[in-house]
């Protein structure tokens, strides 16, 4: 279908493995771009990642950039994520093709205004409207130096918001961020998140224990943790599972008060098992930006899913979930489906409007003719 389409792409991490938000979404882009014919020429930042063979197959070349991030990140007029992202040999190996480019994040978007790349084809995607996520950050931050960082980087996310318009048009990864990106910058598009769920797996039938899982060294995740924890599942006598890694001295704390709550460090495979053999998925969030990949991976893995009202907002999802935001609400919700089976109904319903909503197969297609 595009065996003539060149593109590159400029990733702010090493896309592999596919293991947090941001790469899964470039990783499953690029999958099913190459699927489609797309010829990909992949720009990559690395800062701890190893080199991974599995984009030479996928991509017709791969060039690796280091990422600076050894000066003051108070120092620089730029945001830091795109200060530490500046490489000359990335601007000349954009220079020396006329293929359209996309810029995964504005992590990457250093060159975005370059007269070099004038009259190119720029397509920013936005993973994030970054500077209110930075802002969350430090409010659930409790070390003051980090809360300060996120702070004095959110206030210049927001003033580089202006420089954005050097790009021909914004990819926007929930259809919230894509009304407030237009508001901004006027020539945003929506282009659903890329995952890794090519078909719906959920068991029907019962599951035994209640599942919150997530990256718990990220403020957000461990505040949800806590709060699920202190004010939910303390009230009952069920068992629950949170699983993740990095932990809070707080929430490790927390969790040994109860003897009904595990607390595990499983690889994302086990994750995968723990989010399907779940009676119950639960997935509060304090930060409504963005769209989250495990509500994905739970609905597309997992028997009945509960969320607050934030998890949900202007994503299309909220039918499929169970709906709760006070700790009421989520002890109601979780006692009255704890004990009724995922019905082959409830797996059909779910399986049609998530093949609408959320297959790579058709982002491509959206992401091709934006290209062309």
């Amino acid at each position: 279908m595009s065996s003539d389409l060149h593109l590159n792409i400029v990733s702010f991490d090493i896309p592999y493995p596919p293991s947090y938000g941001g790469v899964i979404d470039v990783f499953y882009k690029i999958k099913a771009l190459s699927e489609k014919g797309v010829k990909i020429h992949l720009h990559a930042f690395h800062y701890g990642r190893n080199k991974a063979e599995i984009l030479n197959n996928l991509c017709e070349e791969v060039f690796y950039y280091p990422r600076k991030t050894f000066f003051n990140p108070l120092t620089s007029k730029k945001p830091y994520i795109v200060e530490t992202r500046k490489n000359k040999n990335l601007l000349q190996n954009l220079v020396s093709n006329d293929y359209p480019i996309l810029i995964e994040g504005i992590h990457c978007s250093y060159y975005l205004n370059r007269p070099e790349l004038k009259h190119r084809t720029k397509i920013l995607r936005m993973h994030n409207i970054e500077h209110i996520y930075y802002l969350h950050l430090a409010k659930v931050e409790q070390n003051w130096a980090k809360r300060f960082y996120f702070k004095f980087e959110s206030n210049r996310l927001k003033k580089y918001l202006q420089q954005l318009n050097g790009a021909t048009k914004i990819a926007a990864i929930s259809p919230s961020d894509h009304i407030l990106l237009n508001i901004k910058l006027k020539n945003s598009f929506y282009l659903p998140v890329f995952h890794p769920n090519n078909e719906l797996i959920s068991k029907e039938g019962r599951g035994d224990y209640i599942l919150y899982h997530g990256n718990l060294g990220v403020g957000e995740n461990n505040e949800a943790a806590l709060f699920l924890v202190n004010q939910v599942f303390s009230q009952l006598e069920l068992p629950f599972i949170i699983a993740g890694s990095n932990p809070s001295r707080k929430l490790i704390k927390s969790v040994k008060a109860y003897k009904h709550i595990q607390l595990l460090n499983p690889d994302t495979e086990n994750i995968y098992l723990l989010i399907q053999n779940a009676q119950i998925n639960i997935l509060p969030t304090f930060q409504e930006t963005g769209i989250k990949l495990k509500l994905l991976n739970a609905l597309f893995r997992g028997r009945h899913c509960i969320v607050n009202s934030k998890m949900v907002k202007e994503t299309g999802l909220g039918h499929l979930c169970h709906i709760a935001d006070s700790p009421k609400e989520f002890i109601s919700t979780i006692q009255e489906l704890f004990h009724r089976p995922f019905a082959i109904q409830d797996k059909e319903f779910r399986k049609n409007e998530l093949s609408q909503l959320f297959d790579n197969q058709k982002s491509a297609e959206i992401l091709i003719h934006q290209l062309t």
